[in-house]
């Protein structure tokens, strides 16, 4: 039997894939020792009630934004799964799939902080080792003013192995605001990333 993988996943929106995906990836990878490392933009994200850019645009962006790492295998059966995408079904299938790997769901200190509105976390939590970057100071404030709610004692009883990074407080959101006021993106997202959305037209405000 050949030696079991530590095997990365990493889902998201990825509209667009900015800078901070990739270093967090990168950190998981050499923290981690991961051999390979799942990207998978999400399909229809059952908790954005925004509408998602078109699935295509954002799979070719997240191709182009992980090209450069090379144990990084962008995944698009996210995308072509009918219905709400969820994290639990991604891991079942990762896992049979491959049985004897080990997964580590990578995720962001934004995503730890809902992780108790998962669906499933305990299947999760069974199913992978969660990894959480631990680059916000806020993150322990935040953690004191709600410890009392039950649902965030259930959260904070999950095993999450922190990934230690500096902070990069960059978001999608904030990014795409300052597309659309005609703001430069320079040093936020990959420069082939920032090539694609100018090529596409993409987050411009409809005439």
């Amino acid at each position: 039997m050949s030696q079991p993988l530590r095997i990365g996943v990493f889902g998201g929106a990825f509209d667009p894939p900015h800078l901070a995906h990739v270093a967090l990836v990168q950190t998981a990878i050499a923290q981690l020792q991961l051999d390979e490392v799942r990207v998978l933009p999400t399909g229809q994200a059952w908790h954005k009630a925004k509408t998602l850019t078109e699935a295509a645009h954002r799979l070719a962006m997240t191709q182009l934004a992980f090209e450069g790492v090379p144990q990084v295998v962008v995944d698009g059966r996210e995308i072509k799964r009918s219905g709400p995408t969820y994290t639990v079904d991604t891991l079942q299938e990762l896992t049979q799939e491959r049985p004897h790997n080990q997964l580590y769901l990578l995720i962001g200190d934004d995503q730890r902080r809902s992780l108790h509105s998962w669906h499933r976390i305990e299947d999760i939590a069974r199913l992978a080792i969660i990894c959480a970057a631990d680059r916000d100071p806020e993150v322990g404030a935040w953690r004191e003013a709600h410890l009392a709610e039950p649902t965030i004692q259930a959260l904070f009883t999950l095993p999450i192995h922190p990934l230690h990074m500096p902070l990069m407080p960059l978001s999608a959101t904030d990014i795409r605001q300052r597309i659309a006021q005609h703001q430069p993106i320079e040093g936020l997202v990959p420069a082939e990333v920032e090539r694609y959305i100018h090529e596409h037209h993409l987050y411009r405000p409809h005439p």
